[in-house]
């Protein structure tokens, strides 16, 4: 059984690895809340296999699910998919699957943030979060991974992507969030992050992507390739409200150096032409007060930098752009040129609030003794 740790990752020789990192396999949530996902949530259903099954091909999935959809998640999926039943909120497991750390002899532990649904009472999307709060818990026990807990810092994963060579990005729209951390400034915000992530600077951009539910998570705008190497989400066009996020994104990040001390290499990835829902889109999800509304018209915070890195793919998602979804595909061959392309159509995930990314969360490579030998 997975005990809980005292301490942090940094005085006892852990970081969060970059995503780019061999990994053990991939964690996700089934969705099925039918006020946040439209017709029962079968669409989004049918979208979640599509990118587990693409993940598949790369590493392990594990797909956790409630009792009541067990059944059919287990018909759905392929039966080299683990199913496992677990009660949830939601399925957004990037913020609240656990963060995983790793030491230097191949070690892995997690850390177990607290989850408030981006924003708790005061602006958070769903309540409660109470199953949602235990994930990160109950994903170390099943996989025997001794953890870190945080009683009282609330951050989601998509709220954080490192380099793994101790650098870390965020956005202070989240962060700094009154919904986030009131109690701390941002020199106590940051430190923590350097005592759990296990890093030694932080890089603080402005802003996420427009309209971005949770307070402009930093995994909507820009994605680690390798140390040293990002894509941006970008936008050519000045009269967009994203416009200004991405071009104060691009000049803090053009001056600014890594804790190598390394000038980023930044490439812009524009995002996919404006997605609105639906009026139909919008009638299909049930209206609840206590989640936040799908309104026809409303846009959505659609981004190509939300993908996946798996073990030897990019799972990257598609919006039937016909321009943008080719020129996606082809900057991110030429940047990954060691893993293959491949792109699923995402839609229905973004609808619910988030994408590829935000509904997955690596989980690291143990090492055995016989790997070092």
């Amino acid at each position: 059984m997975a005990k809980k740790l005292e301490g942090t990752p940094w005085q006892d020789g852990f970081r969060m690895p970059g995503e780019f990192e061999e990994h053990e396999g991939c964690w996700m949530i089934w969705p099925e809340r039918t006020d946040n996902w439209r017709l029962g949530a079968k669409p989004a259903q049918q979208a979640f296999v599509k990118v587990a099954e693409a993940i598949a091909k790369y590493e392990k999935v594990t797909m956790c699910v409630s009792a009541r959809q067990y059944e059919v998640a287990r018909q759905y999926l392929s039966p080299h998919i683990r199913v496992v039943e677990l009660s949830s909120n939601d399925a957004w497991m990037r913020d609240v699957g656990p963060t995983f750390v790793v030491n230097d002899q191949g070690e892995v532990r997690g850390i177990d943030w607290r989850f408030n649904a981006w924003g708790g009472l005061l602006d958070g999307a769903y309540f409660p979060w109470d199953k949602d709060d235990q994930i990160a818990r109950k994903v170390c026990d099943m996989e025997n991974i001794d953890y870190y807990t945080l009683e009282d810092f609330v951050l989601e994963g998509g709220a954080i992507h490192t380099d793994g060579e101790g650098t870390a990005i965020v956005t202070e729209a989240c962060l700094l969030h009154e919904s986030r951390n009131p109690h701390m400034n941002k020199a106590e915000i940051e430190n923590t992050l350097k005592m759990y992530l296990g890093v030694e600077k932080i890089l603080w951009l402005p802003n996420g992507i427009y309209l971005d539910e949770t307070n402009e998570h930093v995994d909507n705008i820009i994605h680690y390739c390798k140390p040293g190497v990002i894509v941006l989400a970008w936008t050519d066009d000045v009269t967009d409200p994203q416009y200004p996020l991405s071009k104060a994104a691009y000049d803090y990040l053009s001056q600014e150096v890594d804790a190598k001390g390394r000038k980023l290499q930044i490439h812009k990835l524009h995002i996919p032409n404006p997605i609105l829902i639906t009026k139909q889109e919008s009638e299909g999800v049930d209206r609840v007060p206590s989640t936040l509304p799908r309104n026809a018209g409303d846009r959505q915070a659609a981004s190509y930098a939300n993908f996946y890195i798996a073990n030897h793919g990019i799972i990257l998602p598609l919006f039937n752009d016909p321009i943008h979804d080719s020129k996606a595909i082809e900057q991110l061959e030429a940047i990954f040129p060691e893993r293959e392309v491949v792109g699923i159509y995402a839609r229905e995930i973004i609808l619910g609030g988030g994408n590829i990314h935000c509904i997955t969360q690596q989980q690291p490579k143990r090492m055995t003794k016989q790997s070092f030998q």
